[in-house]
């Protein structure tokens, strides 16, 4: 289904467009003149506009479509002309119009027909667009490690629905992967799926960027330009690194989960945006919420459904596939046939804690790969990072302190391993995992 704009003084041939459209599935917004149409295209998104070209007032059908192309570039636009200004029509299409039609219309087929060239079209180029920015497939949430099937369940479940997900884990744990997961499962697969990361931007253009602004906003605004929030109209909008934003954004992003419209930077017009919200952290946001450096309501409103990616210690099936996946890229990259390990350094890669994920797994793994001169790369070429705490009597491995409490927390709660659990503010699931790691009875 897509949103049209119908364009006409004329009230009976505004009606006659849009009903025909209406009976396709499509939805449609009807605007008497140039005006209101700009209005509207200031207000939302639309796929296609279908305008007269002769209309009373200071804004005819050319202006509006100078102003549509500005505001809303992607919009496909088929112009309507009287007999006799063909040229016009022709002029018009110069300046990015689709196709123009003769009025009177012939029949509801030809719109019908004209229209669905044009959003065809507009598909194509808006598939054409995702497929140069993101890859070409995405990369598998798990390489098979039982403590993430509940993960991908969790994934799957809630890619049918448009509840707002609250991705948290890890720095490298893979919550990019998962938002792109999301949103390739969803209804909205076909919308657009854009990136923001909060802490990536710097605190005086993040506004600009998640809003937009208008000409003269501030120094340099020489042009009005759409924020995220606005180009991801009908897909997803993933705000990496939520724990980043500054309060006085908090309560702006607040208002637009709450009532999908905003207000461009220096701008009053009040834009709508149907958009689907994914936010990811690797911040403790409770504890920010205790600290008062985060809104309470917004937390509540991003965390409708939270999922944790857990760090590949925990999931340490899934370290051995990986680095083979991690190994073929890199050799790709280096214009090598093939690397792999050796058995000393498959062991070495399995019992690392890797507290950087799988981004420190890919550093040392590509650092390994120039240091080896043949295609098998040994332990010694492989530099492993442990988690570690220090004690006043040295250091000591974060593996230690994991299983001391977890033994005091199955003491405290007489051994009832639900309890013990949730004492440790872990899923039952992960505690069976690591009583089995640490060979606790």
């Amino acid at each position: 289904m897509a949103r049209i704009l119908v364009v006409d003084d004329e009230e009976g041939l505004r009606d006659f467009v849009a009903e025909v459209l209406e009976e396709e599935g499509h939805s449609t917004i009807r605007a008497e003149d140039g005006r209101a149409a700009l209005a509207n295209l200031a207000k939302a998104n639309f796929d296609l506009m279908i305008t007269d070209l002769r209309m009373p007032g200071t804004l005819d059908g050319m202006a509006l479509l100078r102003n549509a192309r500005a505001e809303q570039p992607d919009m496909e636009v088929i112009v309507l002309t009287a007999y006799g200004t063909v040229e016009t029509a022709v002029e018009a299409m110069k300046l990015g119009a689709f196709d123009y039609l003769k009025k009177p219309i012939g029949s509801p087929a030809e719109l019908r027909i004209v229209a669905a060239r044009a959003l065809e079209r507009r598909s194509l180029l808006a598939m054409q667009d995702r497929s140069a920015r993101e890859a070409p497939s995405l990369p598998p949430l798990t390489y098979g490690d039982p403590l993430m099937a509940p993960v991908v369940e969790a994934v799957e479940r809630v890619a049918r629905t448009n509840t707002t997900v609250l991705l948290v884990g890890e720095s490298g744990t893979g919550k990019e992967v998962a938002a792109r997961s999301i949103h390739a499962w969803s209804s909205r697969a076909k919308g657009p799926f854009l990136v923001v990361n909060c802490a990536a931007i710097s605190e005086n253009l993040i506004e600009s960027e998640l809003f937009g602004h208008e000409k003269g906003a501030f120094t340099g605004a020489s042009t009005a330009r759409r924020g995220r929030i606005e180009l991801a109209d009908n897909g997803t909008l993933f705000l990496d690194e939520i724990g980043e934003l500054k309060q006085e954004l908090q309560t702006k992003l607040l208002r637009v989960l709450q009532d999908r419209r905003f207000e461009r930077v220096g701008g009053s017009r009040t834009i709508e945006a149907d958009v689907r919200w994914i936010a990811a952290t690797n911040r403790d946001l409770e504890e920010m919420l205790r600290a008062s450096t985060f809104r309470e309501d917004l937390y509540h409103r991003l965390a409708v459904f939270p999922i944790r990616l857990p760090p590949l210690r925990e999931r340490r099936a899934d370290l051995l596939p990986l680095t083979k996946v991690l190994l073929s890229r890199i050799a790709g990259e280096l214009g090598r046939p093939v690397l792999t390990l050796d058995d000393a350094a498959r062991r070495k890669v399995s019992e690392g804690d890797w507290p950087g994920n799988v981004r420190e797994l890919a550093n040392a793994l590509e650092r390994a790969a120039i240091l080896t001169d043949g295609d098998t790369i040994g332990a010694e070429q492989i530099s492993v990072r442990q988690l570690t705490h220090q004690h006043p009597s040295g250091t000591r491995p974060i593996a230690a302190l994991e299983r001391d409490a977890i033994e005091q927390a199955l003491a405290q709660v007489d051994g009832n391993r639900r309890l013990a659990a949730e004492r440790l503010g872990i899923g039952l699931r992960t505690l069976y995992e690591k009583l089995k790691r640490y060979g606790i009875g």
